[in-house]
This record gives structure tokens, sequence and C-alpha cells, in this order.
């Protein structure tokens, strides 16, 4: 249903289940960046009414998702780690030129999130089948529910505003990009590394 052209491997949940926190803290930041995309598609792009009402909710769930993994970081005993680069989205974010009309930056920003998500997704279902931790393993369970829903309003977004057939190309164009990215991650303990 993703669309993604290579999997994670499987044995990264290992080097989760080993580094805790440190997802805990990576995943944290994860939630409080959504929201941050979330507002700055609204400062960019006022005049997309449904794109803005869509967002204002989105912020506020992702908001509401870091402060649930912040309340998991405070009851293991532990405080939020400080953030650090993202080289997933660092590398993903170079595919698309920089420039062009607003429509363009706006479908490629679309689909920048739409992929973060579906990525997201994905590594959610792994921790949800293969951790050990059973109540973080239902805990994943429910927030890979919501990043799938993410991913489709994003990429169905992009849709509306951007010629189909050229945003369909794009989106091909992206996944096969994304899935070199991945050959050389997946061997850190974050949520996208």
């Amino acid at each position: 249903m993703l669309g993604l052209k290579l999997p994670t491997d499987p044995r990264w949940v290992n080097i989760v289940e080993k580094n805790i926190d440190e997802i805990l803290t990576d995943h944290a930041y994860c939630e409080q960046k959504a929201a941050s995309t979330a507002i700055s598609l609204i400062v960019s792009f006022p005049e997309y009414t449904d794109l803005i009402q869509e967002m204002i909710a989105l912020s506020r769930e992702e908001m509401g998702h870091f402060k649930m993994v912040h309340d998991r970081i405070l009851e293991r005993g532990k405080t939020l780690g400080r953030d650090r680069k993202d080289d997933y989205v660092i590398a993903l974010m170079k595919f698309f030129p920089k420039g062009g009309s607003r429509t363009t930056q706006l479908v490629h920003r679309l689909l920048y999130a739409a992929l973060i998500e579906a990525r997201s997704c994905e590594r959610f279902r792994l921790l949800s089948e293969q951790l050990e931790d059973k109540e973080l393993a239902a805990f994943y369970h429910k927030l890979m529910i919501s990043e799938a829903g993410h991913y489709t309003m994003f990429l169905k977004f992009a849709r509306q505003y951007g010629d189909r057939q050229e945003v369909d190309s794009k989106w091909e164009a992206l996944l096969t990009y994304e899935a070199e990215i991945m050959k050389d991650l997946g061997n850190k303990e974050s949520v996208h590394g």
C-alpha cells in the first residue's frame, strides 16, 4: 500500500530494542517537526483553504503525538534528549530542484511529506510487530495507523493541486530515489536512519 521500493531490514528493530531511550527522543522530535511542517504549509500557502483546514488539525495531532512520546520518556525516568540532524530527511530534500512556480513548490513539499509519513508508517509497523515490550508495540501500532492516514492525505493533496500524471511521475521518481537513500540507512537508533 505504501509503495516503498525498499523495505526496512527487520534487523533495524534489534538496534531500536537496545536503544529505546534514543529512539523515543528521535521520535519525539519527528513528531514536533511534523507539526512544524503543517504550520509551515499554512504560512506558505494560505490561499489553499482545504489544505489549511487539514494542516490545522494535523499540527494539533502531531503535537499530541509529541506529548504522548514525551510522556513515555518521562515514565521511563528520562528527559527529552537533544535534537539531532535527520540524515534521511536531509538527503531526501535534495531530490527536487529549488524554485519553480508556487504550485510546483507546494507539490514537492507535499510529496516529501507523504514519503516521510509513509516511511514512518512502515517503521512503526515493524516496531508494532516485533518489539518485545508489548505495551510499546501497541503504542506504535496506533501511531502506524495515524501515519498511514497522513501519507494518503499528503499524496491526495499533491494530486489535487498538481497535474495528476506529472505528480504520479514525480512520486515514482522520488520513491526510487528514496530506495537508494535507504540502502545506506537502517543502522542507527532513529526513526528514519
